[in-house]
């Protein structure tokens, strides 16, 4: 798709000017923390694999592999690097592969949110529908739900610190191409090109970095395990209602919910802050259609 609260000392990005005006008065601290919210919720969406409807630069940059000791002798040539194509599908066998990603056409997760800094914490679902709808629902104390989803048409959000919200230009089509019910597997329509960079270190695991390019516009950067083939994290840029934000997921302990592996815990770094999400339950296809049936602030904004 695939978040928030006003607590002193943390460091939330302002809000662009660019960005859609908000009514009333200039975002507090407390809106600024509840937009955020809705903002990582967006990545989590992506970050949760193909039945899952990606954010400032990583705490720590990924590190290059180190060398191996150099031996007597001419120098041996660099190791070949695989296709980052030969990557993604070896991503999309350890999962359980294609035939298993495309037996569904809805998921249903629910988990947790917490931001350990600030001690904040609460529930949250995940919905995502085939062909490309998507809702997200986060209940944080001091702040409420915030919702933020996609029915096919329409991106937007809604929370009571700022109220309904449609998404528009850049942010809408960035939320259409995220919404994609089969993303995981990275189909070849929706990618100019997907190279393999380097090797590097990416949180303690040696991974094959691969660059993504969107036909769309704008590029992902993803970390897949060189042991495992599993997707280790991403280093994506999204507009949001608080301007342009990069950052960064870790995608970890993966577990297998019917027949498809999916990473259980997510750690974002965004706007200094860091949050985690662990993920309890996943169900497939017993979605119904209505859940994803635009609130009534949201069709009040498109009358």
């Amino acid at each position: 798709m695939s978040l928030d609260r006003p607590r002193p000392g943390i460091a939330v990005p302002e809000v662009s000017s660019s960005s859609r005006t908000l009514r009333g008065a200039g975002l507090t601290r407390s809106v600024r923390l509840a937009t955020l919210a809705a903002i990582v919720a967006a990545g989590l969406t992506t970050a949760l694999s193909a039945q899952f409807p990606p954010l400032p630069p990583p705490a720590r940059p990924p590190k290059a592999a180190p060398a191996a000791p150099k031996a007597d002798g001419p120098p041996a040539a660099p190791a070949k690097l695989p296709s980052g194509r030969s990557i993604l599908d070896k991503h999309v066998a350890a999962i359980g592969g294609r035939e298993a990603i495309l037996a569904h056409k809805s998921t249903h997760a629910l988990g947790t949110l917490a931001m350990p800094s600030t001690g904040l914490s609460g529930a949250l679902e995940v919905f995502g529908a085939h062909p490309n709808k998507t809702l997200l629902k986060i209940s944080l104390g001091g702040v409420g739900e915030v919702l933020e989803g996609f029915d096919g048409t329409h991106g937007w959000s809604l929370s009571p610190m700022t109220g309904p919200m449609l998404l528009e230009g850049r942010q809408l089509d960035e939320k259409r191409f995220d919404s994609e019910f089969y993303s995981e597997l990275r189909s070849e329509s929706r990618y100019a090109s997907v190279t393999t960079l380097e090797r590097v270190d990416f949180e303690g695991r040696p991974c094959y970095k691969v660059r993504l390019v969107r036909k769309s516009g704008g590029e992902d950067i993803e970390f897949y395990d060189v042991a495992t083939g599993l997707k280790a994290g991403s280093t994506t840029t999204r507009e949001t209602q608080m301007g342009t934000v990069t950052g960064t997921t870790i995608e970890s302990e993966y577990r297998k919910f019917g027949n498809l592996l999916q990473p259980t815990k997510v750690v974002s770094h965004i706007g200094g802050l860091d949050q985690v999400i662990t993920i309890s339950s996943i169900e497939y296809d017993r979605v119904p259609p209505s859940v994803f049936d635009l609130p009534q602030g949201i069709k009040a904004l498109l009358k």
